[in-house]
């Protein structure tokens, strides 16, 4: 894997360039972008090759999710299913 650095404006090079970036349109290893001990979380929102997007059911949500550890190679994968009647926050939200 292998990646650069993209700017949205300006603003943000100057950013780059204040914290120590000299080659704004270098390559990265996977090693530079990511070293160390790293988790990623990442849930669907839609469907992709990854995970399935949010299913909406009435006053219900199934998500799926992955997380992955670094060191020690762990994969987790989760399905959650979401009640929005037994979440206050959500109760008056049309899903």
């Amino acid at each position: 894997m292998q990646g650069r650095l993209l700017f949205r404006n300006e603003d943000e090079v100057g950013r780059a360039k204040r914290i120590g970036i000299e080659n704004l349109d270098a390559k990265y290893t996977l090693s530079q972008l990511a070293s160390g001990e790293v988790l990623f979380a990442a849930t669907g929102v839609t469907d992709g090759t990854m995970l399935r997007g949010v299913n909406r059911n009435g006053e219900r949500a199934y998500t799926h999710s992955i997380i992955m550890r670094s060191s020690t190679g762990t994969v987790r994968k989760i399905e959650a299913f979401h009640d929005w009647t037994k979440k206050t926050e959500y109760k008056n939200t049309k899903v």
